[in-house]
């Protein structure tokens, strides 16, 4: 008896370090096998007669406007993303590096966006748009997504990006200026690459968090249909396995990143 409870006590952080992957990987494995399943109307019940069939995957575009869906979040996760990680970072080095009036009470602003309830945000970007911006011709649609994707990617830049100035080693640019460097070498040659891995954690924070979006996207969408609100819409009728099949195909692609950003550290470290 004593020698299970040692046991047990030894491997308890790794028994429930797989407890909470388990759980966490439940909704993935479901998503991964309903993209194989060969359903009639609704693919939420598996059709144990005709088994798994490979077809969703020989044609992901099948269903009709999921690639569409698909593209255009894509090019809504990628206008966001550049445009966020660009005024994300000029802004996290305003707020490191300088002082200014009111530098304290932007710190705190930043982290408005991150804490107010995506309803709220979404409810009142939809008034902004629709009583304020309308005058000047903009409807909801495509743009008024990417303006809403970038106004909350944003906050999550510039705490990313925060991060990683905070914790530079000044010393480093102090040794470049002492080598005559200038503060436009400095810049490119030290305090740049050193702060890259951040902003580059930032755009895949910002891609990903544009790309997953719903709740504010519902509001502020209008006609554009993006592949979350897709994946909604088709809820009623029965998600269609193509849409499995690229939730899947983004999930790989999004692990194979990370992976790949592991490694690319790894190899820096050494």
């Amino acid at each position: 008896m004593i020698a299970l409870k040692d046991w047990f006590r030894t491997r308890f952080a790794m028994i429930a370090a797989i407890i909470v992957l388990l759980y966490l990987f439940v909704p993935v494995a479901y998503t991964f096998a309903f993209s194989f399943n060969d359903y009639r109307k609704s693919n939420i019940v598996w059709n144990s007669a005709s088994g798994p069939t490979l077809k969703h995957w020989k044609d992901p575009c099948g269903a009709p406007g999921v690639c569409d869906a698909l593209v255009t979040s894509i090019q809504v996760g990628a206008l966001a993303t550049v445009v966020a990680t660009i005024l994300g970072t000029m802004l996290a080095f305003a707020l490191v590096r300088h002082r200014f009036r009111g530098r304290s009470t932007s710190n705190v602003l930043i982290f408005i966006p991150m804490a107010t309830p995506e309803i709220v945000l979404g409810a009142s970007l939809l008034t902004i748009f629709v009583q304020g911006f309308s005058r000047f011709g903009l409807r909801l649609g495509f743009w008024t997504i990417v303006i809403a994707h970038i106004m909350f990617c944003i906050s999550f830049v510039v705490v990313t990006v925060k991060a990683r100035l905070q914790s530079l080693d000044p010393r480093l640019e102090e040794a470049a200026q002492d080598l005559y460097a200038g503060p436009g070498g400095t810049f490119w040659r030290v305090t740049f690459p050193l702060v890259l891995p951040g902003i580059v954690s930032a755009a895949l924070l910002s891609f990903s968090l544009s790309f997953d979006d719903f709740i504010i996207t519902n509001f502020v969408s209008g006609d554009t249909t993006t592949f979350p609100k897709f994946v909604y819409v088709s809820y009623l009728r029965g998600i269609p396995a193509q849409a499995n099949v690229i939730g899947f195909s983004m999930f790989v692609i999004a692990v194979l990143l990370v992976v790949a950003g592991q490694l690319v550290g790894n190899a820096r470290k050494r």
